[in-house]
C-alpha cells in the first residue's frame, strides 16, 4: 500500500488519536511570526491552528486526502478555518510558489519518504519555498526512539522499518519508516538547499531549525534530552 492509501485508510482513527500539538512546535514557534506559513505534512491540522496564531495566513499540504477531511474538519470546529487553507500535494514536489513562506513546519513527514534521494529534494522543496530569512522546523523519528532496542541501533546508522497502525476491530495497516540516526539526520539537512542552524535529539525525534540557505552548514549542534517519546 503506498503511502497515500495508507493514510487515506487511517485517517478518521489516526486523527482521533493526534489531538495535541508537540512541546517542541509550541517551543519552536513561541516568539515567531509571520505573514504566511506552511505546514507540509499536516495530517489532521493539529500544527497549523498553531500557525494562524502566528501568521496572517497558514497553508496545510498534505499527500492523503482522508487527513486534509480531517483537517479542514478541525479547523471549522475550532475556528481557525478563516486563516487556514488546505491543499492536496506531495512534500517532494510543494504545490506552493518559490520564496511564498516566511515560517514553515515539517514535522513527523519526511521520515515515511522513500528512498534518501526523495528525502533530500522534500528538503530541498522547503528550502525552495521558504522567503530570505524565513526560518522552518523539520522533524523525523529517531533511533532515540524507545519502541527500538540496542539491536535496531547501528552506530551512526538508520534504518527502515515499518510499523502497524492497528485499527478499531484489529486490522492491521503497515507503514513505512526511515528512522533517523542523529548524525544521518544532521547530514541529509546538510546535503540539502536548507542551511542549519541547529539539531537536536527531544522525545525520540530529531529536530532540525533550517533557514533557506546554499545547502552549507553553520556550526550546528545536537543536543540530547530525555522525555517522553512520541510519534
Amino acid at each position: 500500500m503506498d503511502l497515500q492509501s495508507t493514510y487515506d485508510r487511517i485517517a478518521a482513527h489516526f486523527s482521533e488519536t493526534r489531538a495535541y500539538p508537540w512541546p517542541e512546535v509550541e517551543s519552536f514557534l513561541a516568539d515567531r511570526s509571520a505573514d504566511r506559513a506552511l505546514d507540509v505534512g499536516c495530517g489532521n491540522g493539529r500544527h497549523t491552528g498553531l500557525l494562524t496564531d502566528r501568521a496572517t495566513a497558514a497553508v496545510g499540504v498534505d499527500l492523503s486526502r482522508g487527513l486534509l477531511r480531517e483537517a479542514e474538519r478541525r479547523a471549522r470546529d475550532r475556528g481557525f478555518d478563516d486563516a487556514a487553507t488546505f491543499v492536496h500535494g506531495d512534500a517532494a514536489a510543494l504545490p506552493i510558489a518559490a520564496d511564498a513562506v516566511d515560517l514553515a513546519l515539517y514535522v513527523a513527514t519526511v521520515h515515511h519518504l522513500r528512498p534518501r534521494n526523495v528525502r533530500v529534494r522534500s528538503l530541498n522543496e522547503l528550502a525552495r519555498v521558504l522567503r530570505p530569512g524565513g526560518v522552518g522546523l523539520v522533524s523525523a523519528w529517531s533511533t532515540a526512539h524507545d519502541r527500538f532496542d540496542d539491536a535496531d541501533r547501528e552506530a551512526g546508522s538508520g534504518f527502515d522499518t515499518t510499523v502497524d497502525w492497528t485499527l478499531p476491530g484489529g486490522e492491521t495497516v503497515p507503514r513505512y519508516y526511515h528512522v533517523y540516526a542523529p548524525t544521518e539526520f544532521k547530514t541529509d539537512l546538510a546535503d540539502s538547499d536548507l542551511e542549519v542552524v541547529d539539531v537536536e535529539v527531544s522525545s525520540g525525534n530529531c529536530y532540525g531549525v533550517v533557514r533557506a540557505g546554499d545547502g552549507a552548514e553553520s556550526s550546528a549542534m545536537v543536543g540530547v534530552t530525555r522525555a517522553e517519546s512520541k510519534e
